[in-house]
């Protein structure tokens, strides 16, 4: 995943290089931006927020989350976040 902070308002934004690319309304400073990105996951699959948690990369733009669910997650909610699904203001 591909985060950008600093942006106007938090949403998908399709993909860059492989990667889902998720534009933050957070700033990258304190921790803010990865914050951010574990509550949008987690709302945009429908999960409460301590089910999404960053792995790798807390201090790059380049993340690699971890998505702890009892039933497969519908991953396609992500996928369709670049055209106009789940985002936040």
């Amino acid at each position: 995943m591909r985060a950008v902070p600093g942006a106007r308002k938090s949403g998908c934004e399709g993909t860059a290089d492989g990667r889902l690319k998720v534009r933050l309304a957070a700033p990258a400073v304190d921790n803010k931006a990865n914050k951010a990105l574990e509550d949008f996951v987690a709302s945009a699959l429908g999960m409460r927020r301590n089910r999404v948690r960053i792995v790798s990369g807390h201090t790059g733009r380049l993340k690699k989350l971890i998505v702890e669910s009892d039933v497969e997650p519908s991953w396609g909610l992500l996928g369709t976040c670049g055209k106009g699904q789940p985002s936040t203001p």
